[in-house]
């Protein structure tokens, strides 16, 4: 690369940039100036400190809000005119309309919208619709797509968001990949973890642990989850519930069902957790019985950390999980189908192991984060080369 091509990241929240670990500081190793905005917090300063590259705030809704919306785009466009990136690179919906948006005006040369999830799936009506249309510009105004998966890739093109000739995954899907040699490799925990991990939450060393990872809303099978343990935990007396995430107040579960996992004894939930593997460790399932997904990270974590993995058969989740092989798939909103495939897993040890080495040999063929974040380079040069983008003052290509 000639001079430092300036770089910018944007999303909804800075609760997002959590998905760019070790992606940030590989793309300056490669000579580009990273920036990134979300709406400001001190999440985003941190993330800012973190990764040595300035942040900018601006306020945006995840709902569809006109005048704020209007709002943003213009404080997005003032940014914009001041740091000059030559590639905008977009992600999550509302921060890829409102990014798209502000940097078609902008002039800026390179436009990148990351789908990463599509809330349309689940949403119904007008909502849907708005939702539809949000999608369809996005992707309009920019000049690539990536999808975090090929089976969402599938759905986006069914739709109509956007032509397939425009829109790409990267590799084998995933947006950052899963750092399998290191943080999710329980040949890196001390041998007492699993132990130490339980005994603070109460589980029994002899217990067999299920385990979910995950915000505690109802689009990711929350109340579908807690009947499934209904029913199991009166057949398996050794069966724990480990649930490491919080309630949220967008999409809530329903009053009965957070009765139900607060109360239940053998249920134990941890809130919201940054340090996952030595509470991969105490597990011997992951489920994810979620409606909606991307690319469901936690999946590729947990059969890091050699779990089988219990997910839904939808676009992301069929990515993320081999039926049969390093977990098992059932359909979404089904309890018996899901406890059918939990109680499978709490009867043979053999086969728990078995898609557990399934999974990791998996996740480190096909999920290493260099080759998603060399992807992603290559990807960037491809297209500012198209552009002829080389050169140290930006071109602007409208």
């Amino acid at each position: 690369m000639q001079s430092k091509i300036k770089l910018l990241h944007i999303t909804t929240v800075p609760e997002t940039f959590n998905f760019f670990k070790g992606q940030i500081g590989y793309i300056k190793a490669q000579g580009y100036e990273v920036h990134a905005l979300s709406s400001p917090g001190k999440l985003l300063i941190q993330f800012g400190e973190r990764q040595q590259i300035p942040v900018y705030g601006v306020h945006m809704q995840r709902r569809i809000t006109p005048l704020q919306d209007i709002s943003a785009i213009l404080q997005i466009w003032e940014y914009l005119q001041a740091i000059r990136p030559q590639i905008v690179h977009a992600h999550t919906p509302k921060g890829g309309l409102l990014g798209m948006i502000s940097a078609r005006l902008a002039g800026i040369p390179v436009r990148i919208y990351h789908i990463r999830g599509l809330p349309m799936m689940t949403a119904t009506g007008y909502k849907r619709l708005l939702l539809t249309w949000s999608e369809k510009l996005s992707c309009l105004f920019a000049h690539q797509v990536f999808c975090v998966s090929h089976s969402l890739r599938e759905v986006a093109i069914k739709e109509g968001l956007c032509p397939p000739e425009k829109i790409k995954v990267l590799l084998g899907g995933s947006s950052n990949g899963v750092d399998a040699s290191n943080k999710f490799n329980p040949a890196n925990l001390e041998p007492c973890t699993r132990q130490q991990t339980r005994e603070k939450y109460g589980i029994p060393n002899d217990a067999i642990v299920v385990g979910f990872v995950g915000r505690i809303v109802r689009d990711k099978g929350i109340e579908e989850l807690a009947k499934a343990w209904q029913i199991l935990q009166q057949e398996f007396s050794n069966a724990h519930l480990l649930i490491v995430g919080c309630f949220e107040p967008q999409d809530p579960v329903a009053a009965h069902i957070q009765e139900v996992l607060t109360n239940d004894p053998r249920i134990h939930m941890t809130g919201m957790i940054d340090d996952t593997p030595p509470l991969y460790a105490a597990m011997d399932i992951l489920t994810l019985p979620t409606y909606r997904e991307g690319f469901p990270n936690v999946a590729l974590e947990a059969a890091a950390m050699t779990l089988p993995v219990v997910a839904t058969s939808i676009p992301g989740c069929i990515d993320a999980v081999q039926n049969e092989v390093t977990g098992t798939l059932v359909p979404p909103r089904d309890t018996w189908a899901l406890a059918t495939a939990i109680r499978k897993y709490l009867l043979d040890s053999e086969l728990r192991y078995q898609h557990g080495v399934s999974g990791r040999r998996r996740v480190l063929q096909d999920f290493r984060q260099e080759a998603i974040w060399n992807a992603l380079n290559q990807e960037y040069l491809q297209i500012l080369e198209a552009k002829g983008l080389f050169a140290s003052e930006p071109v602007l290509n409208v």
